[in-house]
């Protein structure tokens, strides 16, 4: 997310914006609500999008069962 240019760091908008809203903080009570803030935003995503994978693949919860008692790993001699 950042590019380095002669020595010099360039920040995304978001990058900016977050540091931004740190220097803002008194606290580490702060900041930890901030993480899980985001942890939770993240999570929501990830979820949405594996909800839309198994959609799309036609999953049903027993084939998600399946997978996961499922043993894929490459056999190495």
């Amino acid at each position: 997310m950042e590019a380095t240019v002669t020595g010099t760091t360039v920040f995304n908008p978001i990058q900016l914006y977050l540091l931004k809203l740190f220097s803002k903080m008194e606290s580490e009570q702060e900041l930890e609500e901030v993480k899980q803030v985001l942890a939770d935003y993240y999570f929501k995503r990830v979820e949405k999008r594996a909800a839309e994978i198994s959609k799309e693949k036609g999953w049903t919860q027993e084939t998600l069962d399946a997978m996961a008692d499922g043993h894929f790993r490459t056999t190495y001699k």
